[in-house]
């Protein structure tokens, strides 16, 4: 019979582990899971779940007392508490879901999470054997994905979108009778809570390879159930120079995506400088470079309904304005966290503005300092999107289309110099304004103080009396 080892977890799981077994109350309790997986796979893991026939939400409780961790209650009709314990470690304990482990273990996703431990003598001995009753370990040793069960995707279809993040992260691929199972599932998808949806579809985003997992999730049927918006996107053509269906373009400005997030130091000298910034968090666990994913996935999502044939050309008018809004419908419709739904919203509204300032010929000063006004702390997300939706054009290469991409280097360059420019204390300030223009506070101040500024930024006034100059000499504002 096959064993785990203690030593095979990592610090941290052991030393969760000691607390959880030293709290009391967990003489039957088995470490269960993916911590299982990975140790037997000999990936790293840092999150601990634990199942005991009951009484799990006291001992998370004693637990976390004991850690100086805060408890939460996740279902206390069930028996579901989570311990934040610190250092990016989570420790989930649950009550079995049946009468026995076997039952429990029986009715959890797929074989390969259906493996348990015993606690106690994991943790006394080091070493205990692990519990397998639906052939876990034999799936993994054949990289097979199957469901621990037959009804446990009826049971819960989000374990069908689970399927996907499972073949992508551990190199598993769902067997032929599992793929029919997960179709079958697929439209059960929409009866899910879409904060659970959501957090499966963030969890594709931070994927290194998210367009692949996409594309996976839509050969199984799932991504049109989790984004109806897709299906037009699908039989949408575009003309030269286009190759693709506005969703196969779509798809591969992800991928792009996935390739420069992957070697953002090919985009010299801008490397580092990115690679701090994609890694911003967002909110709800998402940084930015997820976020970059989505709006390469939804930056066209409008271009079927503005599809218009208009003197024998195809125009997609204001499909980047409506796109804007069907964006922030999408991203509330699935919960996602209001920074992320904001950063992806402006992203798509602004993607064509790039194009726009090379089709003007020359960039003038102001042209080019309003683009940076208008997306500031958003400017190099667009900036990576337009790169990676330039070469899906044509299925090129975005690093092959930063080489010449001279326009998009310029505009990272310009965007040093322009926070540079923010970074000066502002000439003048509202009452300055008021009392030379004897106003109240209102929006012509406002506009008279962003005037001034962008005046400023430009390097056309020096001090305050010039500005104030300036403003004198401008004609009846909104």
């Amino acid at each position: 019979m096959a064993e785990l080892r203690l030593r095979q977890l990592a610090p941290v799981q052991v030393a969760v582990l000691r607390v959880a077994s030293e709290a009391g109350g967990a003489r039957d309790a088995v470490l269960v899971g993916g911590a299982v997986r990975d140790a037997v796979l000999r990936r790293g893991s840092a999150d601990v779940d634990i199942a005991v026939p009951s009484g799990a939400i006291a001992l998370a409780q004693r637990s976390a007392e004991r850690l100086g961790a805060t408890c939460v209650v996740l279902d206390a009709e069930r028996g579901a508490a989570r311990v934040v314990a610190g250092a990016g470690v989570t420790l989930d304990v649950t009550d079995f879901r049946a009468p026995t482990l076997a039952g429990d273990l029986a009715a959890r996703d797929f074989t390969v999470n259906a493996l348990a431990v015993a606690l106690g003598p994991l943790v006394t001995r080091g070493r205990a054997p692990i519990v397998d009753p639906t052939g876990g370990l034999a799936d993994l040793t054949a990289r097979r994905l199957r469901p621990a069960g037959p009804a446990v995707l009826d049971e819960d279809p989000l374990r069908a979108l689970r399927a996907v993040r499972l073949e992508a992260t551990l190199a598993l691929r769902l067997t032929p009778a599992a793929t029919r199972q997960v179709r079958a599932a697929a439209r059960g998808l929409q009866r899910i809570a879409a904060e659970r949806v959501r957090d499966e579809v963030l969890a594709l985003l931070a994927l290194a390879d998210t367009a692949r997992a996409l594309r996976r999730a839509d050969a199984l049927g799932l991504l049109g159930v989790v984004l109806p918006e897709v299906e037009p996107m699908r039989t949408t053509a575009q003309p030269l120079p286009h190759r693709f269906d506005v969703l196969e373009h779509s798809l591969r400005a992800v991928g792009g995506c996935d390739r420069l997030l992957g070697r953002l130091a090919a985009l010299a000298p801008y490397g580092e400088e990115l690679a701090v910034h994609v890694a911003e968090p967002l909110g709800g666990g998402t940084r930015r470079g997820a976020a970059l994913k989505l709006a390469a996935l939804l930056h066209d999502v409008s271009k079927p309904e503005t599809r218009r044939r208009v003197g024998g050309r195809v125009r997609f008018f204001e499909h980047d304005v409506i796109g804007a809004r069907r964006v922030r419908e999408i991203g509330e419709r699935l919960r996602l966290p209001e920074r992320v739904i904001a950063v992806v919203e402006r992203i798509v509204r602004h993607h064509l503005r790039p194009m726009h300032l090379a089709h003007a010929g020359s960039i003038t000063p102001r042209a080019r300092y309003r683009f940076y006004r208008d997306l500031r702390e958003d400017t190099r997300d667009l900036l990576l999107l337009v790169l990676a939706d330039a070469a899906a054009v044509t299925g090129a290469s975005p690093l092959t289309t930063w080489r010449r991409a001279h326009l998009l280097r310029e505009l990272f360059a310009g965007w040093r110099e322009q926070r540079q420019a923010e970074r000066r204390p502002a000439l003048l300030r509202g009452e300055d304004v008021m009392a030379r223009f004897s106003l109240e506070p209102g929006p012509r101040v406002g506009w008279l103080l962003s005037q001034a500024r962008e005046a400023q930024d430009l390097g056309r006034v020096h001090s305050r009396e010039e500005a104030l100059a300036f403003l004198d000499s401008l004609d009846p504002g909104p």
